[in-house]
């Protein structure tokens, strides 16, 4: 039994799921997504809240089960709170800035690096140190995350790149004479 998925997901208020066929709907005040859904798992909405179960006891419906009530879930917290994620940038002369729907880099290459920010994701710059990432769905988040940091991650001799908020880097030691 999937410990997961026998809880059922509460509709906070003023959100509004909807159920079509084989896609579930979620709209919120921050926005609308949507998620196709599997045919090894029964989807229903009540009063208050979204009820997953597996259709059979096969390993895969079981599996999906638990999935579908996570992702389900995060769809509703997403388009109701939404996601954020915090980034520092370390190193000298390392800094970002968001110029219209670019987002601007200079991580000590001999050019600057242009990343174009994807519809429904807002990124915010508060120091030149620091980006912010924000938006409704939650894995949209995170990939547009590894794609900045993909540009410089951080190197374990001085820590300089860009890495997460509050993100260990695990250091080495430099050369010895």
């Amino acid at each position: 039994m999937s410990r997961v998925g026998k809880y059922p997901v509460p509709i906070p208020a003023g959100v509004q799921v909807a159920l079509a066929g084989d896609r579930i709907t979620v709209k919120g005040k921050l926005g609308e997504l949507s998620l196709a859904l599997t045919d090894k798992v029964d989807t229903t909405v009540e009063a208050d809240k979204v009820v997953v179960a597996p259709r059979g006891s096969s390993a895969p419906a079981r599996m999906m089960w638990g999935t579908t009530r996570a992702l389900v879930a995060t769809m509703i917290r997403g388009v109701s709170q939404g996601y954020s994620k915090s980034m520092e940038i370390t190193g000298t002369g390392y800094r970002a800035a968001v110029n219209g729907d670019t987002l601007v880099m200079n991580l000590g290459f001999s050019h600057d690096v242009n990343f174009k920010i994807p519809t429904g994701i807002k990124i915010s710059c508060e120091r030149p140190t620091s980006i912010k990432v924000e938006g409704v769905d939650k894995r949209l988040v995170g990939q547009v995350c590894a794609e900045i940091r993909t540009w410089r991650p951080p190197e374990p001799y001085k820590g300089k790149g860009v890495k997460f908020e509050g993100e260990q880097i695990l250091r080495k030691e430099g050369k010895k004479k």
